[in-house]
């Protein structure tokens, strides 16, 4: 009698699930031990989210940022289920999905990534545009076509959040409207980039200044209209007329999560072991930004793309040796360092003992990035299109 062949479930298609996935499939089964892999994700197309700030310069397109997961697994025993995840039965050890048939599994990944919070103010939901999704890269390309094929003399901009997305949000919008741009950033904490190291601060600072981007600092938003937002500072409150406010602040996990039995802070995030375990759940392994992760060393990982990288291919090799009688390693965080686009042709980078900002750091993070880039054959369809195209560009003119 031969054993049941055993299926590992993904749920989530982004820096954790996807390179779990390839990694898995990558992995050395022996004969009869290769596990059926299937991929579940609500969207059709993988996003690198590093990347996503290029649609909106037209630096990158669309295909280059976000290719669709059946491109990227059809050379792999991955099989992908587009679909929304409802719930998951524990015990009976299955995944519920709307509008599709339930999915058993032997081990389970949970990297279903975040959302964006819009119910932290009034009247977010309704006017605000968060920044995450393709989806939202569209939808904002279409308010930003839309404000540059008015009369108006000038658009105006608030972006909410110092943080890292915000930063190059400004950055990159500013330098796709020029001069009809009147940008805002808006911080609650008295800088931006407040855990970033100090050279990418100043860059950002030098970079925002040079392009006339407003920084509100100790600014909390209070409320936001169609046409306008409402910032208090110092106890003084003041209503600012603006064309488009885009919302880059906090990350909540997602609603299917917070119905599970699992240990949880108080984010809602699911506390692992080192091994990415879920406490008192050794099938289920959980990375990514829906995770409360301290390492073999014990230091808290961030939820950051950077990690959930380095989670996935420790996630697929503890699935591995979990399902081959093999000993589980304990995740091991390096931290690497960081890049951050500060517009068109500029960038700035720490880590690994360089510090790199400018012309240089642009070319650095884009190669860096091209190396991320989840499969051999995406690689080179995208770093071929990099180096044709200036010249097609050029060509064409």
């Amino acid at each position: 009698m031969t054993e049941k062949t055993a299926r590992i479930c993904i749920l989530g298609g982004g820096f954790g699930g996807l390179y779990t996935a390839l990694r898995l499939s990558q992995l050395p089964w022996e004969n009869g031990e290769k596990p059926e892999i299937i991929l579940v994700d609500q969207s059709d197309r993988y996003v690198f989210s590093p990347l996503l700030y290029e649609l909106l310069t037209g630096e990158l397109q669309t295909w280059e940022v976000a290719p669709f997961f059946a491109e990227l697994l059809q050379n792999t025993s991955v099989r992908f289920s587009q679909a929304v995840v409802s719930g998951i039965d524990t015990k009976k050890q299955l995944v519920q999905l709307q509008d599709h048939p339930e999915i058993s599994y032997d081990r389970l990944v949970l990297a279903l990534g975040g959302e964006t919070p819009l119910d932290m103010v009034p009247g977010a939901t309704s006017y605000a545009y968060p920044f995450r999704t393709v989806t939202d890269a569209h939808r904002l390309q279409e308010r930003l076509r839309i404000l540059e094929q008015s009369d108006a003399d000038k658009i105006r901009v608030a972006i909410v959040g110092g943080g890292y997305s915000g930063v190059e949000l400004a950055c990159k919008l500013a330098d796709r409207l020029g001069e009809r741009g009147r940008l805002r950033l808006i911080e609650i904490g008295d800088q931006i980039l407040r855990t970033s190291p100090e050279f990418n601060r100043e860059a950002a600072k030098k970079a925002l200044a040079a392009k006339g981007v407003f920084l509100d600092l100790e600014t909390k938003v209070e409320s936001i209209k169609q046409d306008s937002i409402s910032l208090e500072y110092k106890n003084q409150l003041d209503t600012i007329p603006v064309d488009l406010v885009i919302w880059t602040v906090g990350t909540k996990v997602a609603p299917v999560v917070k119905t599970l039995n699992f240990k949880q802070n108080q984010r809602g995030q699911i506390i692992t072991t080192p091994t990415l375990q879920v406490l008192d759940h050794s099938e289920i392994f959980a990375l990514g930004d829906l995770a409360d992760c301290r390492d073999a060393e014990g230091q808290q990982v961030p939820a950051t793309a950077q990690a959930a990288f380095q989670q996935a291919d420790y996630t697929a090799w503890n699935i591995w040796a979990s399902l081959t009688n093999r000993p589980l390693l304990p995740f091991r965080y390096q931290h690497l360092g960081e890049m951050m686009a500060l517009g068109q042709d500029n960038a700035t980078l720490t880590g690994l003992g360089i510090k790199l900002d400018g012309s240089l750091a642009y070319l650095a993070r884009r190669l860096a990035y091209l190396y991320r880039m989840p499969t051999y054959e995406h690689q080179l369809k995208v770093g071929f299109n990099w180096l044709v195209r200036p010249i097609i560009d050029t060509l064409s003119r």
